[in-house]
């Protein structure tokens, strides 16, 4: 897979110039977008991935330095190089001093500009990857160090075509990570089929998996090939993996062992050629031990275990996130609504969320709908997340949360010593090492640097 040219977008209020500066960019094989104002340019970077900014500084509406202050804001990172035909020395060394990557002025060199495209360019692409994306991974939106090295491991592993197992908690997107695995392999053009594995009874999931023959059941009016015959050569996505009934874990094991599959009632297998996606919330390996989840059919799942962080571990992605899903709104895409105020920002950026990216979604369509401004203030956000402190997790999304808050206060009264901390919570040694390793804590992390 090959890496995208890169990605400019360029901002002017004068038609002639922007149009010039396009044509000279195009013979250079950058990709362009463009816009006539700083208002626009937002609306741009919202809903595509930009690599570098091009922008003039004088323009009616919001002009290139409260341009450059919201892409600073909701963008870090991304280059912006500010063109002027009122070129100043004391402008800019005030510019550069607030972070804006050129100053250049008019009429342009080309060679000056190619030069700090260049340059501007190494250093998004080096310290901001997430903005080089691909389309396999478009919808995933994202640019933390964290989910960079998620998806970069989900990337190396999608031709691999083994079977992948995706934890994470609530709402943290793990259909997106498996349908982004999905199009990035060679799979790509074959069927993506998904199913809840917890929101069907288990004879109606069985029947839905494996499919039936007519007259199987009651009901059973017509022969229904079931889903691992319908994602034939393609994926399929068994979320909430751990729900499934005892008795459908063997007939499931048995799938995958043979590639063969026999409908309820049918007396013939078919073969089926399906790559196995499967996600839970659960924890598998405790599900396990106390005889729920079936060692055998887990280890033909999780050739390949891929975590997914809690939004609040993935806090340099909440603005990205929050204005996506503004954009997404009706008011958003109206123009009614445009931003969110700094202090909002701020607010988002520092909640605990526990519903991960479901309840952010949730907090921007009702501030969205809620504000009579353009600019959503702090105080409707505030407002939004007070309400959502009612957001009532899984008894094991609260149980997992307690524990790992609970060892994180030990590990930080002890400073890292393990002993102690076992001591503390009445626990022997190996069995505390063994929930430090579970919540993936590290002695280290809690050591005084002093």
């Amino acid at each position: 897979m090959t890496e995208h040219p890169p990605r400019l977008l360029v901002v002017d209020d004068d038609p002639s110039l922007l149009r010039l500066l396009v044509l000279r960019l195009e013979a250079k094989h950058y990709q362009l977008a463009t816009a006539t104002n700083g208002q626009e340019a937002l609306q741009v970077l919202r809903s595509r991935e930009i690599d570098l900014v091009i922008s003039d500084l004088r323009m009616d509406t919001m002009g290139g330095m409260e341009l450059f202050e919201q892409v600073q804001h909701y963008y870090p990172g991304l280059p912006v190089i500010i063109l002027t035909a009122q070129g100043s020395i004391p402008e800019a060394i005030e510019a550069t001093q607030q972070g804006v990557f050129a100053f250049l002025t008019k009429p342009i060199d080309k060679v000056a500009l190619l030069e700090q495209i260049e340059r501007g360019l190494s250093l998004s692409r080096g310290n901001a990857p997430s903005r080089a994306n691909s389309a396999w991974r478009e919808k995933i939106l994202c640019r933390s160090d964290l989910m960079e090295q998620l998806l970069a491991k989900a990337l190396q592993l999608a031709d691999a075509d083994v079977s992948v197992l995706i934890s994470g908690n609530s709402g943290s997107g793990k259909e997106l990570l498996a349908q982004a695995i999905h199009r990035a392999s060679n799979r790509a053009t074959k069927p993506f089929v998904a199913i809840n594995c917890s929101a069907l009874p288990e004879p109606l999931l069985e029947s839905e998996l494996f499919g039936h023959v007519k007259g199987a059941f009651t009901g059973a009016v017509s022969e229904h090939q079931g889903l691992f015959r319908a994602a034939h050569q393609g994926t399929l996505f068994l979320d909430e993996i751990g729900d499934m009934p005892a008795s459908l874990q063997v007939k499931l094991l048995r799938v995958l062992q043979e590639r063969q599959v026999r409908p309820v009632g049918g007396t013939q297998s078919v073969a089926v050629d399906v790559r196995v996606i499967s996600a839970t919330h659960r924890n598998l390996e405790e599900a396990m031990a106390a005889g729920q989840f079936r060692q055998d059919l887990y280890y033909r799942l999780n050739v390949v275990n891929l975590k997914l962080p809690d939004l609040n571990q993935r806090a340099e992605d909440i603005p990205l996130l929050a204005n996506y899903f503004l954009q997404q709104t009706g008011k958003g895409v109206l123009g009614q609504v445009t931003a969110f105020s700094p202090d909002a920002i701020n607010l988002l950026v520092g909640a605990s969320w526990p519903g991960n990216v479901r309840q952010l979604e949730n907090v921007v369509q009702q501030t969205a709908a809620l504000s009579g401004t353009r600019v959503i203030p702090a105080a409707l956000v505030n407002q939004a997340l007070a309400q959502e402190s009612g957001f009532l997790p899984s008894f094991n999304e609260a149980r997992h949360q307690f524990e790992r808050d609970y060892l994180v206060k030990l590990m930080r009264m002890t400073e890292g010593n393990v002993s102690k901390a076992a001591e503390l919570a009445q626990r022997n040694r190996t069995d505390f090492y063994k929930l430090l390793q579970r919540h993936e804590l590290k002695a280290e992390q809690f050591k005084s640097t002093q």
